[in-house]
Parts: C-alpha cells; structure tokens; sequence
C-alpha cells in the first residue's frame, strides 16, 4: 500500500514526535484527504494527512493517517471526531492514536494508555497537593502518591489519572518541566493504588538518557558503581555488598523492575541503564539500604524467570564501602550466615534473617495475578468432542503452554490449548460450553504473570461484537 500526497522526507522523519501526535482513522473510501483536512484542522496545526490507497489500483483502502504538532490536539481531535460523519451518506468515522512506527503492536493504542501520567514531586506533596497542582489541565479521577512500604515516607513519586487523555497530554506539555511528567502504561485495573503493585507489576516508566525517572533517594545524581572484579579470587564475604545488578534478556520496564526488587524491604534505588541513545542495556541497578536485603534478594530473585522464560542473572557490584577491616568482615560474615540459611532451610528459619522491623517477603507462587481462580482440575480426554473454543490474544508475548494449562484447566473441561506459531495467539479448546463461558468470564482483560489476556470466543462477528467502549 501507499500513501498519497506524501510530505517530503524532511517532514515525515518525525511523525512520532511528540508521542501519541498521530491519528489512525477508518473511514468511508470516499472521504477525500482534503475532507479529512477540513473536519480536523480546528482541532491544532496538522502536519500531515496520509490517505492509504491499493497499489494496483490507486483507490483508498478507507485508512488514512493525520499527524498533529501537539499530543493533546490528537487526542482532542480523538474524542470529538471518534463516531462522527464526515461526509453525507457514509458510515461513521473510527479514530483512534496510531502506534508508533516503531511499535511491534498491532493495535490502536487504548484509553487507559493515554489517561494516567507518572511525576515527580517533592516528598513534601500530599494527595491534595498534586491535585491541586494538576486539576488545572482537567478533570482528574485520582491521585496517588508512591510511599515507602515500611515508613510510609514519599518516595517523590506520583501518579496523576484524568478522565481523558487530552487533559493529560496537556499537562505533560504544559506543566512545570522540573515534574517531568510522562505517561504511565497501565496497570491491572483490579489494584486501587501503588501499593497493591506486586511482582507482576503492569506499569511502564519509559526513563530516557537522562534517566529522569530512576528512584534515586536523597541524592540528585546516581552514584557510579564499578562492577566487582571476581578473578582475584577473594572470599565470597568480600563480594557482598549493598548494590546489585540485574541483567535480564526480556524487555523489562523500569517500574517492572523496581516493583519486582521493592518486595525485599529496604531497596533505595533502582534504576533501568540505557545507552546513550535512550536504548535499555539489559541491565538494571539496585541499591539496598542493609547488607542482608541485598543478600537476600540476590539468592532470591538471581535464576527467577520473570517473564516467564526469561532467567534474572543478579550479581553484588561494589558500593565503595571498605569492608576490610575485621570488623567489617565480620558483619558481613554474620549477615551472609542468617541470609544464607533462611535462603537455604525456607520458612522454618526465616525468622534468623529478619531483623525487627523487617517484615518477610511474600512466597513467589507459580501464577501471579490479581484473579480469584478456581483450584486445578483434570483434562478432559484428548479425544473429546470440541463443544466451544476460545481465542486468546497476548500482551506482550504468549504464556508458556504448561502455565496456560494451570490457568484454564481450573474451569473444567479443558481438552487442549494451541499457541499459533510466530504469533501472539492461542486457541483453547473445551468439551464443555460452560466451562469455556466462565473461563472467558473469569480472564478477559485480566494480567497473568504480568502478560494482559483478551479471551474470546473463537470466530466472532466480524463488526462490533468486541468493540471496546470510549470513556468519553
């Protein structure tokens, strides 16, 4: 396909820039790029419209594209434009924010995308004070403010959800730069705040070069730490230290990783390396306030596969700390020695590691999610009669086949799951309508082990049956 009346190069390089500024629409064939440019130009400076024709014969496909300078004004043009008849005769327009050209998604980018943006505050903030400090771009649903789990401290970050996503681009354009606000991915819709965030957690802190949004706490810069050099052939005392390095082969986010290390009290920073191109290096940062969290949380979470079949490697790098001294090495010494053994002997000696205060972190269970599921139940026999099939779409990537037989066995019925090679989709197969029914029911739109499911019946309607509702 191609697209006509294409801008020079120049002006097509950026169509990205800023975010969420391109418009993906679905429109009758015959509304005309001039039409297109007519109806939206009151809503911002558009830059470019796009009319995607058929190669052979030149005609459009009824997809076009238009490019605004600003986030809001797309987002605007967005909720006022979605359902609308352009022109007399033709069915309503769809409008939706285009991905970027860079994405790997094949969806329009939803709501809950667009609603909730991520800042940062002084520790002084209370909930009242971010709200008043944004109520100014529109109307908010709510605030929450990220605290420390065992002081209950700010930790200068928050959360700012509008009921649009125009009020919310624009105050990310037009708030005070020293917020550095941005938006937030979603997260399961089921956790009310910030401190239902578990392993699993849903968000995404899209941090640049700069790293404007790593947790650092009481320092503005983050301290350089020297990987440890493990070939002088030091004892394993003298490896230990406060800060680890996790490297990881999955795409993981920054609020993925600082939710994942946040479960072992006490963690002061955590920060997602990039390049200097803004590309994440695989690679992560984390700072414990204590030598036994640090501990702890290395022998715990290094060889964790999250997401599942991707294994954390985590390694101690040195903090700076001169531990040479005996008594140092015999603190050390101490604390590896608890650590070790509450690692090693499970929950009978938990207690030797926790100091008071130190609550134990929660068991790490083969299915994290929010869902009240059903214990397991047996497979029907594999040569039973298919009386309903589901179709599953996964975000980000599909769930390993064996934990997706733990999900929906638990409903009953279940005779066999196929993943579609190659892509994010998947067929589940039940003897039983009912049981395909509460499957469906219980997972749509729900997050197991941190991957989004959309459960569906197999060979829908073509049209709206699954439409999902505008919040405006």
């Amino acid at each position: 396909m191609e697209e006509s009346n294409a801008t020079p190069k120049q002006a097509t390089e950026n169509l990205d820039d800023p975010p969420n500024s391109r418009l993906f629409l679905v429109t009758s064939r015959a509304v005309t790029e001039d039409e297109l440019r007519e109806s939206f130009c009151v809503f911002g400076d558009i830059q470019g419209v796009w009319v995607v024709k058929d190669k052979q014969t030149k005609e459009s496909k009824g997809i076009c594209y238009v490019k605004f300078a600003k986030s809001s004004q797309a987002c605007l043009a967005m909720e006022e434009m979605h359902g609308k008849v352009l022109v007399d005769g033709t069915k309503p327009i769809k409008v939706f924010i285009a991905q970027s050209r860079s994405s790997t998604s094949h969806r329009d980018v939803e709501d809950e995308e667009l609603t909730r943006i991520f800042v940062m505050i002084p520790k002084t903030f209370s909930e009242e004070d971010l709200k008043k400090t944004f109520k100014e771009y529109g109307d908010i649903e709510y605030c929450v403010i990220i605290k420390n789990k065992v002081t209950g401290e700010s930790k200068g970050l928050g959360y700012v959800r509008y009921h649009k996503p125009s009020q919310a681009a624009l105050a990310i354009e037009n708030c005070d730069k020293a917020y550095r606000a941005i938006l937030a991915e979603p997260r399961n819709k089921a956790s009310a705040t910030e401190d239902n965030i578990s392993m699993m957690a849903r968000s995404d802190y899209c941090a640049d070069s700069t790293n404007p949004y790593s947790f650092p706490m009481g320092s503005a810069e983050p301290p350089s730490y020297a990987v440890m050099d493990r070939s002088t052939g030091h004892g394993r005392i003298g490896d230990i230290s406060h800060c680890l390095m996790m490297s990881t082969r999955a795409a993981l986010t920054q609020e993925q990783i600082f939710a994942l290390f946040d479960i072992i009290p006490g963690m002061e920073y955590c920060e997602l390396q990039r390049d200097a191109y803004g590309m994440t290096k695989g690679q992560a940062l984390i700072r414990y306030s204590n030598l036994g969290s640090a501990v702890y949380a290395k022998e715990k979470l290094s060889g964790f596969e999250y997401p599942p079949g991707n294994r954390l490697l985590v390694t101690f790098v040195d903090d700076g700390e001169d531990r040479s001294s005996p008594v140092g090495r015999m603190a050390m010494q101490f604390v590896s020695t608890q650590v070790m053994s509450a690692v090693w002997n499970g929950p009978s000696s938990s207690q030797a590691m926790k100091p008071p205060g130190f609550p134990a972190p929660p068991a790490v269970s083969r299915i994290q999610t929010d869902v009240s599921l059903p214990a397991p139940k047996k497979l029907a026999p594999p040569d039973s009669k298919s009386k309903e099939r589901l179709f599953v779409v996964f975000n980000p990537s599909p769930l390993p086949l064996d934990v997706l037989e733990d999900v929906f066995c638990r409903f009953g019925s279940l005779i066999e799951i196929h993943l579609v090679p190659g892509r994010k989709v998947g067929y589940i197969k039940y003897a039983e309508k009912q049981c395909a029914d509460h499957a469906m029911a219980v997972l749509h739109g729900q997050f197991i082990n941190g991957v989004k499911m959309k459960v569906m019946l197999a060979d829908p309607p073509r049209e709206e049956s699954h439409k999902r509702l505008r919040t405006y």
